[in-house]
């Protein structure tokens, strides 16, 4: 459905702190598109607008994301939003919905797989019907990850003339911080699963996302391990929970090209020998304190030069029976939580509005609808590598 719009794109919670770099990256990079702010507090908006240098006219408009009637204006004055404003299973969902009634593109950071769900089951035929391309999970939850197994499959095909199997997920190195928007999730997360064993149930499920397709046993990823390939210790990765389910996503909505067998996990390398061994124990009591106090607040965030400074590398191993392995690298040159997230989702925006417009309506992951035409954008863009090792 095309509509005449006040705005191409519209980041929802440009006050707070990604959405604030958001904006900022939009005004330095996009500053050509008709782009805006949305917000509770005009006031607020105006100051950020000022601060990050967008021009006296871009667009401000106040939202509340507890306000239907406001929601249901924000999505009718432009194309697509991108929503910061988590965690989503709180304020999320009436933003969902009034982009699906709307006919507007919808871009989050959510790795909120029970809520993805929820939303999955309550808006897909609607905004296939209105024309809306709903896609969640725009940042480093799980864009590293699920286009990292893009990119392998198709170096697979091309050498073996079939997908690998079953690919493994190495986070190599991981310097910097999740954001407090990740940390509010998992503690709203936890609540909801403490409240309904339901949830507990949908969380454990690797194929939640899949409505109607449940594939083989998967890993469990749970127990530190010693991982031939990388000649090192692992442990648990805390947001494999996430990237896991998107990938299989992935999968599904694009027909199975992994195969309907595929096996995928990831985990954090710790290091070698004894020393390694007892850095995972460490990780894996880490990962139980997540969310709690000394956690990042939503609001919060490292300053400019810690997220130049942070980074990340991912090594994504494919393999079949017979057929060896194949070796992939996904690095990040910023900290993955803020300044690497706020980078990848805008670029998942463009690449929507202006790469893949043919992209059809309905509830989508980033790389089943834009796949290599993403890529190719955060590589140029976005400070992301992808390449094949060994």
């Amino acid at each position: 459905m095309v509509r005449n719009s006040a705005c191409d794109l519209i980041v929802f919670g440009a006050s707070g702190f990604t959405g604030r770099l958001v904006a900022e990256y939009i005004a330095r990079k996009y500053g050509g598109i008709k782009w805006g702010m949305a917000g509770r507090d005009l006031e607020k908006l105006a100051t950020v607008r000022a601060e990050i240098g967008a021009p006296d006219d871009t667009l401000l408009i106040k939202a509340d994301s507890d306000d239907e009637e406001s929601l249901q204006a924000l999505a009718r004055s432009t194309r697509a939003v991108i929503s910061t404003v988590g965690p989503f299973q709180l304020f999320g969902s009436k933003l969902v919905a009034a982009c699906a009634r709307a006919g507007t593109d919808y871009l989050d950071l959510s790795g909120e797989t029970v809520w993805m769900r929820s939303m999955i089951d309550a808006h897909e035929k609607e905004a296939r019907s209105s024309g809306a391309r709903i896609i969640f999970s725009c940042g480093f939850d799980s864009v590293p990850f699920e286009l990292g197994v893009f990119f392998l499959q198709g170096v697979a095909r091309k050498a073996w003339g079939e997908p690998a199997e079953r690919v493994k997920g190495r986070v190599r190195v991981m310097k910097g911080t999740f954001s407090g928007g990740t940390a509010a999730s998992s503690r709203a997360t936890m609540a909801a699963a403490m409240s309904d064993p339901k949830v507990l149930d949908q969380l454990k499920d690797p194929f939640v996302l899949t409505p109607g397709f449940s594939g083989p046993k998967q890993p469990h990823g749970m127990k530190i391990e010693f991982d031939e390939d990388m000649g090192a210790w692992v442990a648990p990765f805390i947001m494999s929970p996430i990237n896991t389910r998107n990938v299989h996503r992935s999968n599904a909505l694009m027909g199975h090209p992994y195969g309907t067998g595929f096996v995928y996990d990831e985990m954090i390398v710790a290091g070698a020998g004894k020393q390694g061994e007892a850095a995972a124990a460490k990780i894996v009591e880490d990962n139980r304190s997540f969310g709690g106090e000394g956690s990042p607040k939503p609001g919060e965030g490292p300053s400019k030069a810690d997220r130049e400074a942070g980074c990340y590398d991912i090594l994504f191993i494919g393999s079949n029976k017979d057929r060896g392995k194949i070796f992939v690298a996904v690095r990040g040159d910023r900290d993955p939580g803020y300044g690497s997230t706020s980078k990848m989702i805008t670029e998942c925006a463009i690449c929507l509005l202006q790469d893949a417009s043919d992209v059809a309506a309905g509830i989508w992951t980033p790389g089943a609808a834009m796949g290599e035409k993403l890529i190719s954008r955060l590589v140029r863009n976005a400070g992301l590598t992808f390449k094949v090792e060994g």
